[in-house]
């Protein structure tokens, strides 16, 4: 048996400018989003995580893109942030893994970009506490998402499941309590707290 090259887990979450509740994950990408174009930055918190014999433990990165109409459809605008306190090799690592490059769940990012914005190295400061998650990356990102509670355990959020989504198929629904993105040419404010966020756990390996 092949021993896969790569593999993280750990904790995700995300806010898009479309309003509550984004129509992406029911429709399996197909839908268009509400503000007529996507616009969301996607985090990964690692818990575990390895790239052949190199340690990607403990580090996070972001994925932010913009889409011109419906997801499923591409022509993706993307960029990646990793955390700037990963070595070379860590760096390069997670930079190939968040890009797509190395297939996996996350290839998905690289099937659907068309304009690839590049890598940037930045601090990355991760914050999740019960049903809250929040980030912040210099002027570049700063998202925070609230759980939406379900009825009957208001300590829960309300969940969707099977999914076609890269981080997980079961999500956690969320209002981003604020979304502030300002980097690879892609630009969204917005603290109304009417627009959509997810968070879930993930577990990704790579062939």
């Amino acid at each position: 048996m092949t021993e896969t090259r790569w593999e993280l887990s750990g904790q995700y979450f995300e806010t898009c400018n479309c309003d509550f509740l984004c129509p992406c994950p029911e429709s399996n990408l197909q839908a268009q989003p509400t503000r007529g174009k996507c616009i969301a930055a996607m985090a990964f918190n690692i818990e575990s995580g390895r790239f052949e014999d190199v340690s990607l433990d403990g580090f996070a990165f972001v994925v932010v893109f913009s889409t011109p109409g419906p997801m499923a459809e591409g022509g993706w605008t993307l960029g990646v942030i990793v955390d700037e306190m990963a070595n070379e090799a860590q760096r390069q690592a997670l930079g190939s893994i968040a890009s797509g490059n190395e297939g996996g769940a996350p290839g998905r990012f690289a099937l659907a970009t068309e304009h690839f914005q590049g890598i940037e190295y930045l601090p990355i400061s991760f914050q999740a506490s019960g049903m809250e998650r929040s980030l912040k990356i210099g002027s570049s990102v700063d998202q925070a998402i609230s759980g939406v509670a379900g009825l009957k355990r208001p300590d829960e959020p309300i969940y969707l499941e099977n999914l076609a989504h890269p981080a997980s198929d079961r999500l956690a629904l969320a209002k981003a309590t604020r979304s502030h993105i300002h980097a690879f040419g892609i630009d969204w404010d917005d603290d109304s707290g009417l627009t959509n966020g997810h968070f879930a756990p993930f577990d990704w390996q790579g062939p």
